[in-house]
């Protein structure tokens, strides 16, 4: 099972390692946390008075039959917004949740699914959304009351995009800013599961393209040519919970 914040956020994240388990004839199930509904909105994507939360559950379940997703569930919260932003203090908001009701809600879909693995993300959410974090301390909670014991953190090797982006000649135009003293993703050291997904990296692109409400056509991910993307996103890491640091994983263990 992976758990996600937003939709958007599975094949962003996780989209080349969902398509391989699935590939692989594994059961993938995806539950998102909220609808997304504070997203920013690219512009002519949606028609006079359309609902952005309504539009982006459509584009999940497209982006989930792309990555071969068997059952897509919502856990039923609001997105909560931008850190710092009013939208915070919203009472269904995902980031206001009282922790154990949420981890029971995630935690009957778990059993309800005899899941074996449960993906959330790092403990700062990958880059501090309120969200990303909110799925980190949930995931966690919702694993132990379902008694799942292999939890993986999706996140990013935040060494690895630097050299990428200086081997490229510098900042790209549209990418995140980072470097090494960033809060974007983790260190090198810290990333236990580096998996391979090269062989499903252009379904993770054709699941990016479901979502043209978050990811236009003009993003830097979507103009890169194929060879440069292929290199790019042909991995994916986690951090495997409770494992020695400096442990060297190359797939999900997934009993």
């Amino acid at each position: 099972m992976f758990f996600h914040a937003h939709p958007d956020d599975e094949c962003i994240l996780t989209g080349g390692t969902m398509a391989k388990l699935a590939a692989e004839g594994h059961r993938v199930v995806l539950v998102t946390a909220t609808r997304g509904e504070q997203g920013e909105v690219a512009e002519g994507v949606l028609a006079e008075g359309g609902q952005l939360g309504a539009r982006r559950v459509q584009e999940l379940q497209a982006s989930a039959q792309v990555l071969g997703v068997s059952r897509l569930e919502f856990l039923g919260y609001a997105d909560s917004g931008m850190m710092g932003t009013g939208t915070n203090d919203a009472p269904d908001c995902f980031w206001q949740a009282d922790l154990d009701e949420a981890a029971q809600r995630l935690a009957a879909i778990l059993a309800e699914e005899s899941a074996s693995v449960v993906v959330v993300y790092d403990s700062h959410g990958g880059y501090g959304h309120p969200d990303h974090i909110q799925v980190h301390r949930v995931g966690v909670r919702a694993a132990e009351l379902a008694a799942v014991d292999t939890v993986y953190e999706a996140t990013i090797d935040r060494d690895r995009v630097v050299r990428m982006i200086r081997a490229a000649g510098g900042p790209i135009d549209g990418a995140p800013d980072i470097d090494e003293n960033s809060d974007f993703g983790v260190r090198e050291g810290d990333v236990t599961t580096r998996i391979d997904v090269s062989g499903h990296v252009m379904a993770k692109r054709r699941a990016m393209r479901c979502h043209p409400s978050q990811i236009p056509d003009d993003v830097f991910w979507l103009t890169m040519p194929d060879e440069q993307f292929q290199m790019a996103f042909s991995e994916e890491q986690f951090i495997h919970r409770g494992v020695p640091a400096g442990t060297t994983e190359s797939d999900i263990y997934v009993g």
